[in-house]
């Protein structure tokens, strides 16, 4: 690989993949809005290319070349009032990349998706990429991503060698929006008195940005990889990462009616004031299951290794610590 663009370069996923290319000698084009925030790059050498990822101009001159295109750029969040530009980015954007990809003549799409475009398992089993959602039930950004990733496969369809990435819950360096770093920050300010049941998986970002580089390389066409680390309780991660960093662990596990009580009271309250809700009704009504993942085959075909929860989020805190986030 010589030349590689990548799509939403100012976030955590998309700026890890920029530093690793970059360590491997790769040329990299960064795509990212007008005006983004670029400092997580500082002393970078990278091609920018800044445009709306919709703006079909801007990707075939950002893609023309290009040996591999990485696609992480999106819109993570839960609130309904962002579901419009969400739609517009998720799918839309993904659709003109695929266009750009193919009408450039590049050689290989990894497509950044995520777990959610996954089924969810039976509590204490794992789910792999067989597992599909339930269409009829997906909203919002699950809704989005799997609408994605059927632009994904319309792109195999027509010949582009094509691969999709499935990451679980993202944690490391450079998560400046603080999506799964919020985690970290409160766990240490002492504002998760309480847990709810089931469990989740975490990903160190760097294992991420890997194995999206190992999908490019090795990667089937058509084909969905999980990339995913430990499979943990809520109240092990809670716990652990407390200890870990030196907050306070949860004191008692919070009722599931409850939090969906309370979450449609405070989705109430974000509409009325403009603001982001921490937890929304759709969060909470996937609240208590057990969001395990198995990377068996990404490890198997594309050698993704993975790092220890505890390395993952003492790299998190450190980061965090070290740029005035805690």
């Amino acid at each position: 690989m010589q030349t590689a663009l990548v799509t939403g370069a100012a976030g955590c996923v998309g700026s890890a993949l920029v530093l690793r290319l970059h360590a491997l000698g790769v040329h990299v084009r960064t795509l990212t809005r007008p005006g983004a925030d670029l400092s997580v790059l500082e002393g970078t050498p990278v091609e920018p290319f800044a445009g709306d990822i919709c703006d079909s101009g801007v990707l075939s001159a950002a893609a023309e070349g290009c040996d591999a295109v990485f696609h992480t750029a999106a819109v993570v969040t839960f609130a309904r009032k962002a579901r419009e530009e969400q739609h517009r980015v998720n799918v839309l954007g993904t659709r003109a990349v695929v266009r750009a990809c193919i009408a450039g003549g590049v050689g290989a799409l990894v497509h950044t998706s995520s777990v959610t475009t996954i089924g969810t398992p039976a509590p204490g089993k794992e789910a792999d990429e067989t597992l599909l959602p339930d269409r009829a039930l997906a909203k919002g950004y699950k809704l989005s991503k799997i609408l994605a990733e059927d632009e994904i496969h319309g792109g195999v369809a027509q010949g582009l060698r094509a691969i999709i990435v499935n990451p679980s819950v993202i944690m490391g360096e450079r998560d400046r929006r603080l999506h799964a770093g919020q985690l970290v920050r409160d766990i240490k300010r002492g504002r998760i008195p309480f847990y709810v049941r089931g469990g989740m998986n975490i990903v160190y970002v760097g294992d991420v940005a890997a194995g999206m580089i190992a999908a490019a390389e090795r990667g089937r066409a058509g084909e969905r990889y999980i990339l995913a680390g430990e499979n943990m309780t809520h109240r092990e991660i809670f716990r652990r990462t407390a200890l870990l960093i030196g907050g306070m662990p949860p004191l008692a596990r919070f009722p599931l009616p409850l939090l969906r009580a309370t979450a449609a009271l405070v989705e109430g309250v974000a509409a009325l004031t403009g603001t982001e809700p921490p937890i929304t009704r759709d969060l909470a009504a996937i609240a208590g299951r057990y969001h395990w993942f198995s990377a068996a085959r990404a490890k198997r075909e594309l050698g993704f290794t993975t790092t220890s929860f505890d390395e993952t989020i003492l790299a998190a805190y450190r980061w965090y610590a070290a740029h005035g986030y805690l």
